[in-house]
């Protein structure tokens, strides 16, 4: 009897069975890094000696964190990047202007498909779960050897299940139910765990919902998040897959070491306040803080759906006279179909700035950075101190339409409250 998690990681070192704890060999499907981990790789694959790739098609390199080239510096890692994919002839080198944020690009180029084992030199490689794919973030050193011999070495991780239950109400999402599980079990509440979702709620979620909640498994010291796929996950790769894919599901009498359930109904939308992921609140306890600026995109909340659930708040609205509001859509295709759908003229009328794709704010980058003393909400993962700038700012995490409501309040607050 296995788990998801582990049939997949079986399948892929040519046992029948594995067990947690057990190390085993993989090979690999995918090998990704982006411009402020793929130069060190670049640097230990030379080092090592080797002369060729193990796969020019399945390794990506991807300049999305300081891209469009910030300062010098930036551009010189880029270079890298971009002198390697020429060298080895690599099919999946994205140039700015075709390039996305790494984590929203792979599945919507159907790069990634159900039943990989993917690893990258970014710890939200666990995003691919939402597909049903075992992926995770690896040192750059990994890759490196990844990048010569197709294969990683794992630890079989223990599974932990999450099961919800309920009906969301309106604009909850999967951002909110990461934050709400997050907040319970705290960041490292599944540490070097496979963390599988499941339950009513998860069965009837969106694709972006689902690839938001396994976004920030890591954000719980999960090795993986992963969801079982099925008719949701079959619509949104059959049309996209370069490559075939397989469903994995867990056997019914699976071994999980720790099993959560929660009830989300009426449960409200879900912020995570300073310094930890798992400082998490009910927006509505969170009514006085004032921000100084909301972001809305990264590969945890830049997808299409993100976009227009911002944009439907924001609508008819203004920005905060002393607010600054960014809006960063994931990929060019994601841009290009806010263009087409009017989202840009939305954002634009109301006082935000929309920017070409890249992770920009999100780490600190670029195009977004905070002063001391300054406040930000944003959809990102992240908001360690120093994340998004001066280590004397503070970054609070929400879904869209709270990041976009708090943008016109110029506190944090709820779209209900927009008159």
């Amino acid at each position: 009897m296995m788990t998801i998690t582990e049939k997949i990681l079986a399948a892929h070192c040519g046992k029948k069975e594995v067990k947690p704890g057990e190390l085993i060999n993989a090979t690999l499907d995918l090998v990704l890094a982006n411009d402020i981990t793929a130069p060190i790789s670049i640097k230990e694959f030379r080092a090592a000696g080797a002369k060729k790739v193990f796969d020019p098609d399945r390794i990506a390199l991807i300049p999305d964190h300081f891209a469009p080239n910030k300062d010098i510096a930036s551009a010189e890692q880029c270079n890298l990047l971009r002198q390697f994919s020429r060298e080895h002839n690599l099919s999946l080198y994205f140039e700015v202007g075709r390039m996305g944020v790494e984590h929203a690009l792979l599945p919507e180029q159907g790069i990634v498909v159900p039943g990989d084992v993917v690893i990258g030199a970014d710890s939200h490689t666990c995003t691919y779960g939402g597909l049903g794919a075992f992926s995770t973030g690896v040192g750059s050193t990994d890759v490196a050897a990844a990048m010569i011999t197709g294969e990683a070495w794992f630890k079989v991780p223990e599974s932990m299940k999450f099961i919800y239950k309920g009906k969301l109400d309106k604009w909850v999402g999967g951002k909110d139910i990461i934050l709400r599980t997050i907040g319970d079990i705290g960041v490292d509440g599944a540490l070097y765990r496979a963390m599988e979702f499941t339950g009513e709620v998860i069965k009837k979620l969106p694709m972006y919902g689902r690839l938001t909640i396994c976004n920030m498994a890591i954000e719980a010291g999960g090795k993986n998040g992963i969801i079982e796929p099925d008719e949701i996950t079959e619509k949104y790769v059959a049309k996209r897959a370069r490559r075939k894919y397989k469903f994995y599901k867990s056997d019914k009498k699976a071994a999980y070491v720790d099993v959560r359930e929660y009830d989300l109904t009426g449960m409200e939308p879900q912020v995570a306040c300073p310094h930890l992921p798992e400082n998490v609140k009910p927006v509505s306890r969170l009514g006085s803080v004032n921000i100084d600026q909301s972001v809305v995109g990264s590969c945890t909340n830049g997808r299409i759906e993100d976009m227009r659930e911002a944009a439907r708040v924001i609508k008819g609205h203004k920005v905060h006279p002393y607010v600054r509001m960014i809006v960063i859509p994931a990929t060019q295709a994601i841009y290009k179909q806010c263009i087409k759908e009017g989202l840009v003229d939305v954002f634009i009328d109301a006082g935000a700035a929309f920017s070409t794709p890249t992770c920009g704010p999100c780490l600190g980058g670029h195009m977004g950075i905070l002063a001391a003393g300054e406040r930000a909400i944003a959809t990102t993962n992240r908001n360690f101190v120093g994340r998004m700038g001066s280590p004397k700012s503070e970054v609070y995490l929400s879904n869209p339409a709270i990041a976009a409501a708090s943008a016109v309040l110029g506190r944090i607050g709820r779209p209900e409250e927009l008159k």
